[in-house]
This record gives C-alpha cells, sequence and structure tokens, in this order.
C-alpha cells in the first residue's frame, strides 16, 4: 500500500510539473513569436522612419559637426549647487565609477554635463579601437562575457557582485544590446563607457543590433533619455548616435574564439569587417533601412558593408545546415552547422560566442558545441520568465557558465504561482495582437463559416488563427485561453474579442480608425517623437494630419482624409492648434474588460 501510494504521488508531481513545464514553454513562445513579429512590423515602417529621421532631425549641421558642437556645447552647462549626485573629473578613476554605481543603486540621475562629458570620452576612446579587438588570456586567468542586457541595470549590478568590478586582473567582454527595452538604458551605458575609460585594455564593448539610433525610437531607449534629460536629451541623443557608430563589431579570444553579437552567414568575411569604416554604417542597422540605402547606393562596396553588418547584428543558428534568410527577424540569416564550420577553418577558429536571442536558462550550447549563445537579461518578459547568464573563460578556453535571477518578488512565489503570472502576462500580450488585428481575423474566419452561424471547427479556427497573425503558434493548445467552444465541438470564434475593447473616450472616431490607430500606435509614436525636436510631447494640428497622411500612405492604410481630419479637430481639447500625442496615442491601447485567471 505505501509502495502504491508513493507511485501515486510520484506520478502526480511529474504530471503537474510536466503541465506547469508546458504552460511555461508556450508562454515562452508566445513572448517570443510577439517579439520577433514587432521586428517585423519595424520593417514595414523602417524606411519611412529612417527618411523621416534624416529630413527633420539635424538638418542645420553635418553628422561631425553636431557631434563637434555638442561637445563644445557640455562645457557652457551649469551644474547647480542643488545637485548631490556624483561630480566626475577627467581622467576618471575608479572611485568615480563606485561614486557611479553607488548613486545609481540609489535611482540618481547623473548630470546632463557630465553625462555629455563621458560620451566625448568615450568617443574619442572608442575612435581609436579596431573594427575587431584581439585579446589574449595570457594577461588574466580568465576573461567574463556577458550578453543582452537590455536596460536591466539590476542585472548588470548583480554580475559585478557575483564576479567583481573591472579591472586589470578581472575582465570583461560585453557583447552587445545594453540598451532598450528596460528602464535603466541610461545608467549601463554610463557604468559601461566609465570602466572603458579607466580600463580601455580590460573591458570591451561590442556593438548589437540596438546601439542604433532608429532602433532605440521604438523600443523605448530614446524615450528613456528624453524623460530622464528633458533639457539636454536632444544633445545626449545625438552624440550617443555617434558612439555607437565607433563601437566595435567583434572580439577575437586567442585567435580562437570569434565574439559578436548576432550570428555568421556564408559570406561572411573578417577580413573585410576589420577592414571597413564602421562609423559609416549609422542607422543602417536594420534590415529596412539597409534596404532603402542599398536602392539609393551606386557602390557595391557599401552594399557589402552594410550586408556584411546586418549578418552580424541580426542573424540566428539553427539546426539545420546551410544559410536562408531571417523571415521571423525580417533581417539576418539562420546559418546553420555547415556555415559555422566553414568559417572555423577559413579562419582556424574554435568557438562562437553571440548573444542576440532570448534564452530560458540563459545560455544554449549548439552545433555541436561549437556555438554558444549567451544572454544575460533576467526575467526579460516577465518576472520570473528567465535566467540571465555569463561565460567565463579560461586559459585552456574551457566556457564556465554562471547562471542568475534578480528576484524581487519570485521568492515569496511558489514554482505555480510564478508559471502563472508569466503565463498570465504572455496571454495578455497576445490578446492585444489578435485585437489589433480583428478586422483581418474576422474576414478569416468568415471564410470557413459558410452558413453564417458564427461558430467553425477547432481545426479551422487555428488555421485562419495562424494565417492572420503568423506566429507559429500552437493555436488548438490555446485555443481553451483565447476563445469559447459550444458543446459541439465548434468554437465561437467571436468570443476572441469579448474580453477586449479599444479604450477610446473619443466618440467621433469609427471602429475601423480606432483600430488601425490601435495596430500601429508605437509606429505613430516613433515618428511623432521624430517631428517632436524639443521633446515636449506636443504637434501642431498641421503636422499630425500631414505625419498621419504620409505614414498612412506608405503602409497603403485606407482611411478617409475628412474622417481623420474631424477626428484631429475633436481632440484639441483647449483648441490652441496643437496635440499631446502621447495622450492622445494613450486612448488607443487594448483595454482588457476581464483579466481570466490562470489555472
Amino acid at each position: 500500500t505505501v509502495i502504491r501510494a508513493a507511485i501515486l504521488i510520484q506520478n502526480w508531481y511529474r504530471f503537474t510539473m510536466a503541465r506547469l513545464e508546458m504552460r511555461r514553454r508556450y508562454s515562452l513562445s508566445i513572448f517570443q513569436s510577439i517579439e520577433y513579429a514587432d521586428e517585423q512590423d519595424q520593417l514595414q515602417v523602417c524606411n519611412l522612419q529612417f527618411f523621416l529621421y534624416k529630413q527633420l532631425r539635424y538638418p542645420q549641421r553635418s553628422e561631425v559637426a553636431q557631434t563637434k558642437w555638442v561637445c563644445e556645447f557640455e562645457k557652457r552647462i551649469d551644474v547647480p549647487d542643488s545637485y548631490y549626485g556624483p561630480r566626475l573629473s577627467f581622467p576618471l578613476t575608479v572611485e568615480d565609477a563606485n561614486a557611479l554605481l553607488h548613486a545609481f543603486r540609489n535611482e540618481q540621475l547623473l548630470h546632463a554635463r557630465y553625462v555629455l562629458q563621458l560620451l566625448c570620452e568615450t568617443r574619442r576612446v572608442l575612435k581609436e579601437m579596431p573594427n575587431i579587438t584581439h585579446l589574449s588570456t595570457s594577461y588574466s586567468k580568465e576573461i567574463t562575457v556577458c550578453g543582452d542586457l537590455h536596460g536591466n541595470l539590476d542585472d548588470l549590478l548583480l554580475i559585478f557582485y557575483k564576479n567583481g568590478l573591472p579591472s586589470e586582473q578581472n575582465r570583461y567582454v560585453f557583447n552587445g544590446d545594453f540598451v532598450d527595452r528596460g528602464k535603466n538604458s541610461m545608467e549601463i551605458l554610463i557604468i559601461l563607457f566609465a570602466f572603458l575609460l579607466i580600463y580601455p585594455n580590460d573591458l570591451h564593448l561590442n556593438r548589437g543590433n540596438h546601439e542604433d539610433y532608429i532602433m532605440n525610437l521604438r523600443y523605448g531607449f530614446t524615450k528613456e533619455v528624453s524623460k530622464k534629460y528633458k533639457d539636454h536629451g536632444k544633445q545626449i541623443l545625438c552624440l550617443l548616435r555617434d558612439v555607437f557608430s565607433w563601437l566595435p563589431l567583434a572580439t577575437i579570444i586567442d585567435s580562437k574564439v570569434l565574439i559578436l553579437h548576432g550570428g555568421i552567414s556564408d559570406t561572411t568575411d573578417l577580413d573585410f569587417l576589420n577592414a571597413l569604416e564602421r562609423n559609416k554604417v549609422r542607422d543602417h542597422v536594420h534590415v529596412g533601412v539597409i534596404l532603402f540605402s542599398l536602392k539609393n547606393s551606386a557602390s557595391s562596396l557599401a552594399r557589402l558593408c552594410h550586408l556584411q553588418i546586418l549578418d552580424i547584428l541580426w542573424s540566428d543558428p539553427r539546426s539545420q545546415n546551410g544559410c536562408t534568410p531571417n523571415k521571423c527577424r525580417g533581417g539576418g540569416c539562420y546559418f546553420g552547422p555547415d556555415v559555422t564550420a566553414k568559417l572555423f577553418e577559413k579562419y582556424n577558429l574554435k568557438m562562437l560566442i553571440r548573444s542576440h536571442e532570448f534564452k530560458p536558462e540563459g545560455y544554449e550550447i549548439s552545433h555541436n558545441g561549437k556555438v554558444i549563445t549567451i544572454f544575460s537579461a533576467s526575467n526579460y518578459y516577465e518576472e520570473g520568465s528567465n535566467r540571465g547568464a555569463y561565460i567565463k573563460l579560461n586559459p585552456e578556453l574551457i566556457p564556465r557558465f554562471v547562471q542568475y535571477r534578480v528576484s524581487k518578488y519570485t521568492r515569496r512565489q511558489n514554482l505555480r504561482e510564478r508559471v502563472g503570472t508569466i503565463e498570465s502576462s504572455a496571454l495578455k500580450s497576445l490578446r492585444e495582437k489578435i485585437y489589433a488585428h480583428r478586422s483581418e481575423l474576422t474576414s478569416a474566419f468568415a471564410q470557413y463559416d459558410l452558413n453564417g452561424t458564427g461558430k467553425i471547427s477547432v481545426n479551422d479556427w487555428a488555421a485562419a488563427m495562424e494565417s492572420v497573425l503568423q506566429l507559429e503558434l500552437p493555436w488548438r493548445m490555446l485555443r481553451p485561453q483565447l476563445a469559447q467552444m459550444n458543446p459541439d465541438g465548434e468554437v465561437d470564434f467571436m468570443s476572441c474579442f469579448y474580453d477586449l475593447k479599444i479604450g477610446q473616450p473619443i466618440k467621433e472616431v469609427q471602429p475601423a480608425l480606432a483600430e488601425t490607430l490601435c495596430r500601429y500606435r508605437r509606429d505613430l509614436e516613433i515618428i511623432f517623437n521624430v517631428i517632436d525636436k524639443d521633446h515636449s510631447g506636443l504637434i501642431s494640428l498641421e503636422e499630425f494630419g500631414q505625419t498621419w497622411k504620409l505614414f498612412a500612405s506608405h503602409l497603403g492604410i485606407d482611411v478617409y482624409d475628412d474622417v481623420f481630419d474631424k477626428l484631429v479637430l475633436s481632440i484639441d481639447y483647449n483648441k490652441d492648434g496643437h496635440i499631446d500625442f502621447n495622450e492622445f496615442l494613450e486612448a488607443f491601447h487594448v483595454v482588457h474588460r476581464l483579466e481570466k485567471k490562470a489555472n
């Protein structure tokens, strides 16, 4: 009896754990699919954003003159006596770096004057560095390699706590994507740049695909800087754009280990990458802008530069041989074990360390141990969603992985509660995606509902969902969380939208226009931020209307001008000829009227 009871308990436990793991995995799949779909959406409007940026952002000065002007401008900024944060003097010391760490732990801001000084000094140092940095383990016992941080300051602080601060005896390589998504990207940059100035031979930075002005417009860094540095945000962003363009592209350790942000392709040429003028490939990181540039470039050399950098910043490894376009992201490629082997043979390499890709455990080994993905941002999608990790390489080049998770709440939650939190957040994001495509989904459902019953089979419902959203998700498994089923086993397809609505307080908005604004609100926000040169959050009615018409024309959105004109007039509440567009866009987000509790 005891043995039977033990077996029953064991079976129950295994079933429960398997079910929790299934829920965790499909939740992470939802997050990642939506993230990649968002990058594809970025591709659609990237050319327009780039055109507006080039036309409207800094037309009065050349890029070099603009940077020089900013570095002169910072000398005229006064630091008031009321400022109690760190006061930097150059050259920086370890004491300065410790003061910055202490200030940021206490949520203090570094004054704009010191930020600009730091960026000018960082630019000066980066300009002297090669495109590909060569390091040797003979100068230190180990070298630590960190992946994406994405604005998560707590992860960087935890890495330094566990692994020690950068020094001549404790060398680091940070492999790009320092910014965007998280709320402390600026603080991470300041800390990394400070240690770079103190230990230029011992702390090394590679460029990621998010060290790019166009990407920052969409994924939060531009907004963060503008909010934290209202008076000098424009100058800081201008200088950061130049600093990003000077970041090295890759690092090679002991001539055997190649470290770069994304990956490789069957045309990757390290000698060519090491010789190109990297600072001239700026704001061209995303494929949409690159294609725009290629169409307007007569130089085959320029095309090759753009494509080579695109591949090393955006590509992902796959288990299948070959090199194919990365359709999920909209840029870069998928490279197989044969592509890795070919590059290794050509350059006598042993290992490729890359980042760029979320991994639940913080790292992943592929291509028979030759390719390692390292991802250092824990809790990337949601609290408890993943661990972060970093690699320690010894002189024998044997990687040792250190995992961690910054935890503020998860220690008070059991596994079921953590999975429930992740699942709830993932489903919330998915429902918003579904509602933003309501018209297309309704049409797709109707093609299967030949008798107009409002009900279709589960297979047809899943096929319609995938045909419109193209997220490659297990729709049949997700159906109970997204749509109701009648006793006959058919899906009430309109129930996908029952618990959602668009938060639009403006009566003049027609449903079709409201759905369009909801779907493209992030893209509109980016374009408005380009036009809003003084970061006031206000845009004139004329600029608002012109921007919308240009945007709608670019994407082929069919909305009558008189409908939109009526909307524009109705939201100028105080009739001063300007619109607070952040407030306007906030009205067009998906509201969850009934949050379903996780099982």
